[in-house]
């Protein structure tokens, strides 16, 4: 691989444990915030997600146990412990979870937790979007989509889209003039019944 080209990134399929654990707001927020931010002690992230530290210093152990955080000894000094994300990328098939329903509750959590996300972003954005270029303003936004098309072909159809953003990830400079950070929500849903 060449040198100056962005490292693949370190993935985790969710084990049922994990997923259980996982599925908690504030441990959510975290990982989320260790994969954005990098590297940061219990305190700074209690300051970035207004928490407090105590209970950031728990849930961040609760997320080492299962393997999905780790500590950053190289960045610790004294009794100030440093945490990393373990994984750039949770993965997850929604059946792998069909066969414990305290692990398919966790899961249905975690994926109603990412469009309240996605629904808190779009909120933002149309709150602040007059104080961004018009360059960005028409590259920001959301679209959709409608086929007609199998199962199989739909999965198809999401691995292309993430071999598509991957390579653009690996491609990008971030020192360029003019980049900012993103992020890329891809959703695929059935259409309502009244509309099919």
């Amino acid at each position: 691989m060449d040198s100056d080209r962005t490292p693949a990134p370190r993935e985790v399929r969710l084990d049922h444990r994990q997923v259980r654990v996982l599925a908690h707001p504030l441990r959510m927020r975290l990982l989320g915030a260790l994969r954005v931010k990098g590297p940061a002690t219990a305190t700074t992230l209690a300051t970035l997600l207004d928490t407090n530290t105590g209970a950031t210093s728990y849930h961040l152990r609760q997320l080492a146990e299962v393997g999905l955080v780790v500590e950053d000894p190289d960045r610790g000094t004294g009794r100030q412990r440093w945490w990393r994300a373990a994984h750039d990328v949770t993965n997850w098939e929604a059946s792998d979870f069909d066969d414990d329903p305290d692990a398919r509750a966790a899961i249905d959590w975690i994926q109603g937790d990412q469009v309240r996300l996605l629904a808190g972003h779009a909120e933002q954005w149309f709150a602040t979007q007059h104080e961004w270029s018009a360059e960005w303003r028409d590259a920001f936004g959301m679209s959709d989509f409608f086929l007609t098309v199998p199962a199989a072909r739909l999965a198809a159809i999401e691995a292309e889209l993430w071999a598509v953003l991957e390579r653009h990830r690996q491609e990008a400079d971030p020192t360029e003039p003019g980049a900012e950070r993103v992020q890329i929500f891809v959703a695929a849903y059935p259409m309502q019944k009244e509309f099919r």
